[in-house]
């Protein structure tokens, strides 16, 4: 990513971070609206999920610029999400649940350049999780035979 798209990123979260509440509530109601049978993956109460999701999120954005920090991090997460019976496909539908979320949280702030410096953002950290996650199943058996 180039530094100005990071900084497009870090200082559109900024405007998320007051509203994070209601961020974290758009997006969990659009992943189930428009992937309805991940809905199990999670508990029936979301609230420490919701405070999860945006936690993970700051950590993430504030890290961009420095992404050989956060590396780490991002490949245990996605090697726990194996866990919770996440498949690849499903790393699309959070993509386009996250994109949709800031959109409505950003409002007329949101525009083409920032979707393209937010979709960047999102695929990295979504290639680094699934390439953990397929390491990790991969290992399971191994481990699970030993």
């Amino acid at each position: 990513m180039t530094p100005e798209k990071v900084k497009m990123v870090q200082d559109s979260f900024k405007m998320v971070l007051p509203i994070a509440d209601t961020a974290a509530d758009i997006f969990y109601t659009r992943l189930f609206e428009i992937a309805p049978e991940v809905r199990p993956l999670f508990p029936a109460d979301l609230s420490k999920q919701k405070k999860a999701l945006m936690g993970t999120l700051a950590v993430a954005v504030q890290n961009l610029h420095q992404v050989g920090e956060i590396l780490p991090v991002v490949k245990d997460l996605g090697a726990r999400h194996v866990d919770y019976g996440v498949k690849d496909a499903h790393y699309d539908t959070v993509g386009a649940a996250l994109l949709y979320t800031l959109e409505k949280g950003l409002d007329e702030a949101w525009n083409d350049e920032l979707k393209d410096a937010w979709t960047e953002t999102y695929v990295t950290v979504a290639t680094v999780m699934k390439d953990a996650a397929a390491e990790a199943a991969a290992q399971a058996p191994a481990a699970a035979s030993a």
